[in-house]
C-alpha cells in the first residue's frame, strides 16, 4: 500500500521522483534477492511472474539443438513439460535421474546419465509432493565437472533452507514469491552467475527503457532478460517478506519447520490404514506431508477437511505426474499437508484430531 500510495509509477521509464523512486525500490528488492542466495551481483537477480516462468526462460534460453539434458525423477510439471516439449520436437533428449519410492535420489547415478552431450542438468531442491530433499550440492558437484551448467528450483525451499549459489554449485537459481519467501502471488525470478547470463538467450524482447534506439535486446543484465512494466508492487512485498525472514532467522524456520514436521508426521503414522510417503527423517524432508488412507479416496477426504473442519490440503497428483510414478501413487496421487510460516503447535495438535475422527467415521 505504500508503493501504491507513494511511488506507483513505472521504474526506469520517467526521470520524475516518483519513477526514481520506484527504481530504487526495485534495486532494493534486487539486493536483498541476491544477498539471501549469494548471488554474483544485484545486476544478476531477474525477476518475472514466477517460478514456472524462470524455469522455462532457463531451459528454452541455454539448450541448443543435439543438447541432451538431465531432470530428477521427482519434477514438477514447470520442468518436466518444458523439457518433453522440446524433446518432442526433436529439439533434445532427456534423461531422468531415479529416485527410490521415497523420493531420495544417490547423486553417484548422475555419473552413469552424463554424456559427451550433456548440457544441462535442472532439478527441483525438494519434491513438491512428499517433501524429499535433493542432496543438491553433491550433485552439483558431479554436474559441474563434467561441465554440465546447473538450473534449480527452489520453489519449495528459498526462505526455509539456507542456500548460497557458489557453495551449492547453482548457475541458474529460480525462485518464486508467494511461498517460503512471503511475497504475493505473481512474483518470482532467478539469480544467474555471470558465465551462464553470457550464453543464456533472452526468451522475451520489448522495451526495457534503455539502449532504446536499438532494434535488438541489451545484452547486460538485468535488462537482456526483463521486458515490459514490472511488477514494482508485488515486488515490494516480496522485499518486505524478505526483510522478516532476515529478522527471524532462516535457519530459525528451518528449526521451527522440523519442529511441527515432526509433530505431525508422528501423530499421522499413529493412524490405522494411513500410509506417508517420502522420508521419515525431518533432516531430509521438508515440511510438505504427502500420504492416503487405505479405503478413502483423497479428493473426498480433502472435501470433507474443508467442509467439516475448515482444514486446507491438496489432493490428487500436484501438477508432478513424474513424482507420483516415482513413489507408485499413480493415477490417484496423494493427499498432502504442508507446515507452514505461520503453522502453530495447536493447528497440528487440530489436524490430527480432525484426521483420527475422520478416519473413524468414513470406513
Amino acid at each position: 500500500m505504500e508503493v501504491m500510495r507513494q511511488c506507483n509509477a513505472n521504474p526506469g521509464r520517467g526521470g520524475y521522483k516518483m519513477s526514481l523512486e520506484a527504481g530504487r525500490r526495485l534495486l532494493s528488492v534486487r539486493q536483498q534477492v541476491s544477498d539471501l542466495f549469494g548471488g554474483p551481483s544485484v545486476d544478476h537477480v531477474v525477476f518475472c511472474q514466477n517460478v514456472t516462468m524462470a524455469l522455462n526462460m532457463a531451459i528454452h534460453g541455454l539448450v541448443r539443438k543435439g543438447d541432451h539434458v538431465l531432470i530428477s525423477s521427482m519434477e514438477h510439471n514447470a520442468v518436466y513439460r518444458p523439457v518433453t516439449h522440446l524433446a518432442e520436437q526433436g529439439l533434445i533428449t532427456v534423461s531422468v535421474i531415479p529416485a527410490d519410492n521415497r523420493g531420495v535420489t544417490d547423486p553417484q547415478d548422475i555419473r552413469k546419465l552424463i554424456r559427451p552431450q550433456t548440457r544441462l542438468m535442472v532439478v527441483s531442491h525438494a519434491s513438491n509432493v512428499c517433501g524429499t530433499i535433493f542432496p543438491l550440492r553433491e550433485a552439483a558437484a558431479i554436474a559441474r565437472e563434467q561441465g554440465v551448467t546447473v538450473v534449480v528450483d527452489t520453489a519449495q525451499t528459498a526462505g526455509v533452507l539456507p542456500l548460497d549459489m557458489e557453495t551449492d554449485g547453482i548457475d541458474v537459481l529460480a525462485f518464486t514469491g508467494h511461498k517460503h519467501l512471503l511475497g504475493p502471488t505473481g512474483t518470482g525470478g532467478f539469480v544467474i552467475n555471470d558465465q551462464t547470463a553470457q550464453r543464456m538467450r533472452p526468451l522475451l524482447q520489448g522495451g526495457t527503457g534503455s539502449v532504446s534506439h536499438l532494434a535488438t535486446q541489451p545484452e547486460f543484465l538485468p535488462d537482456k532478460f526483463e521486458c515490459g512494466t514490472m511488477n514494482t508492487v508485488g515486488l515490494a512485498g516480496l522485499g518486505a517478506g524478505i526483510q522478516y525472514l532476515n529478522e527471524t532467522g532462516v535457519d530459525n524456520e528451518r528449526r521451527r519447520e522440523q519442529r511441527l514436521t515432526q509433530r505431525l508426521l508422528e501423530g499421522l503414522a499413529d493412524l490405522p490404514r494411513l500410509i506417508l510417503y517420502g522420508p521419515r527423517s525431518v533432516e531430509h524432508r521438508t515440511g510438505t506431508i504427502a500420504f492416503n488412507v487405505e479405503g478413502i479416496d483423497n479428493g473426498e477426504l480433502c472435501y470433507v477437511l474443508d467442509e467439516a473442519f475448515s482444514i486446507m490440503g491438496r489432493p490428487g497428483l500436484h501438477c508432478s505426474p513424474l513424482g507420483h510414478q516415482t513413489l507408485g501413487t499413480l493415477p490417484e496421487g496423494t493427499m498432502r499437508f504442508s507446515v507452514g510460516t505461520t503453522t502453530t503447535d495447536e493447528e497440528v495438535d487440530y489436524v490430527l484430531a480432525s484426521m483420527q475422527e475422520i478416519v473413524e467415521t468414513m470406513d
